[in-house]
């Protein structure tokens, strides 16, 4: 969903309950203090004693909304690809600035990690807008390096501390799959064991679902780092971190799709050992089927009520017939025996 200029609320206009449109904000001074700043500032817009502003917003809010469209600097086209509903990571040089999309993980309480939220970024020499639709530890992760006087000392600096930062929160929930991934493998071995195929399929799932986030945003940090080297506010040393985040997410990358691999591999052991089990079940059934056939013929063939059958009138008939019977059985358990089918 993109929201029109036309159909934006003002800065003005009250918000939802509940929605604040601000979260934080900084203005760093030519010597890198930075100073918070309040919504108020925001929309009074004055922001010449700062050399440079970070803005972090709630994307969902109307009056973040608004202010974007109408108050922000940017142009139509930059406000609604920041408020489109559903994207993909992604970085593109627009104009004088940047405009990026990068993907965490959803380490919110009740919902699911592979469920990754998006952060949406307008990055220019002076001003850094982000924005989110529900909280990422990461941007507070960067919230406090500032507040701690760790501030980068420059926006391009800050862009690359907040993918670092998703990348650090992404790293221990992707080594959690991949120990998860080798308990499925320890319980294949175990025969007291049962993998469910219901369990391993949820598990491939999650692991799909990250994948489809984090290639792409490999492939984004990537473009960023090339073109950042081209713009001003990208530092040598605000492009080396770029890098470093591109090839941990590379390895990221490459570790979901040795934890799928195996995750297929261990599918397919699951399917193997089922059939095997059920082939044994079969070959068990066909075997008693084998022994008691010709019993069953015999028994059937001497059960029929007429006149003339051998033995009617004999005492020993039975047990001829149950002796006969013993040694058939024992005859054919032989021949399998003796064909190894047993």
């Amino acid at each position: 969903m993109i929201i029109e200029p036309a159909t934006a609320t003002s800065p003005d206009t009250e918000d939802v309950p509940g929605i604040e449109p601000f979260l934080f904000g900084f203005g760093f001074t030519a010597d890198g203090a930075a100073t918070p700043l309040t919504w108020e500032d925001v929309l009074s817009g004055d922001f010449s004693k700062y050399a440079r502003v970070w803005l972090h917003l709630n994307r969902l809010s109307r009056q973040a909304q608004g202010w974007l469209y109408r108050k922000s600097g940017l142009d139509k086209l930059a406000a609604q690809s920041l408020l489109q509903e559903d994207t993909r990571p992604r970085s593109t040089r627009h104009t004088h600035g940047f405009l990026i999309n990068l993907r965490g993980v959803n380490l919110n309480a009740g919902e699911a990690l592979e469920d990754m939220l998006a952060l949406r970024m307008w990055a220019s020499d002076a001003l850094l807008i982000t924005l989110r639709a529900k909280p990422i530890q990461a941007a507070r992760d960067v919230e406090s390096m500032v507040k701690a006087g760790e501030a980068p000392d420059s926006t391009g600096g800050l862009v690359a501390a907040l993918a670092n930062a998703l990348t650090n929160r992404m790293e221990p929930e992707l080594a959690a799959f991949d120990e998860q991934a080798d308990g499925f493998e320890d319980d294949i071995l175990d025969p007291q064991v049962r993998v469910g195929r219901a369990e391993l399929a949820e598990f491939r799932r999650k692991v799909l679902a990250l994948r489809r986030y984090i290639v792409p945003q490999r492939e984004a940090l990537s473009q960023l780092a090339r073109e950042g080297s081209a713009a001003a506010f990208f530092s040598e040393t605000d492009v080396l971190h770029l890098r470093e985040a591109v090839d941990r997410v590379t390895r990221l990358a490459e570790d979901l799709d040795a934890i799928r691999e195996r995750s297929v591999v261990l599918q397919e052991q699951i399917m193997e050992e089922r059939s095997d089990m059920m082939n044994q079940r079969l070959f068990v059934l066909s075997i008693l089927s084998a022994v008691f056939l010709p019993i069953s013929f015999v028994t059937g063939l001497f059960g029929v009520n007429v006149g003339g059958m051998p033995g009617v009138d004999s005492p020993l008939a039975f047990a001829l017939l149950v002796a006969g019977l013993i040694v058939a059985t024992t005859a054919m358990l032989a021949i399998f025996r003796w064909r190894r089918w047993i």
